[in-house]
């Protein structure tokens, strides 16, 4: 036996590859090697590449309905966006016209406030001059019974008669009052 292994160290040492052969695997090797690469081949085409196929699938409809939902989500908040700004310009447009309406309601309110104290002016003015006129006629009225008393006392002083009598005391001093007035207009016309 010692002899067998000492004859394959030779027959290696024969064999033994030079050059470009030491790069080059032997044909045994480059056919076992093909061999066993279809196999792989073979499994990891018919058990390994459909269910990568079928995961990078769902895995893309899940990425395009992910797509689809966020184009309707943004289709939706463009829509809700929109009517948001519709809504605010209406609400704007309500409170200019509410604010119109309270503008006029308040020049309205004004003019009726102004009316009536306008009213309520003339009313104390008239009540003011009634009780002027009232007041001026009470006086005339004092006046002429003061004058008529001191004019009968001056007359009966003057005449030297006695003009206690009513009647004769009224007709002179109606006489008095009315010269009295006639001499004032007289005046007054002079004057104009």
């Amino acid at each position: 036996m010692a002899a067998l292994p000492g004859a394959a160290a030779v027959l290696a040492a024969d064999e033994e590859p030079a050059g470009i052969q030491l790069f080059l695997p032997a044909g045994y090797d480059l056919l076992w090697s093909a061999v066993i690469l279809v196999v792989i081949a073979a499994v990891f085409y018919k058990l390994v590449l459909p269910r990568m196929n079928a995961v990078l699938d769902e895995r893309a409809s899940l990425i395009e309905g992910g797509i689809e939902k966020a184009a309707a989500a943004q289709k939706q908040a463009d829509e809700a966006l929109a009517k948001q700004q519709e809504l605010l310009a209406e609400a704007r447009a309500e409170a200019a016209q509410v604010r119109e309406e309270a503008r006029a309601e308040g020049t309205a309110i004004v003019k009726e406030l102004r009316a009536k104290a306008n009213e309520e002016a003339e009313r104390i003015t008239e009540t003011a001059h009634r009780q002027i006129e009232a007041e001026r006629q009470s006086a005339v009225v004092s006046l002429r019974t003061e004058v008529g008393s001191l004019a009968t006392e001056l007359a009966s002083k003057i005449v030297g008669e006695s003009l206690e009598d009513s009647a004769r005391q009224s007709r002179v001093v109606d006489r008095f009052l009315d010269e009295l007035e006639a001499s004032q207009a007289v005046a007054s016309t002079k004057e104009a």
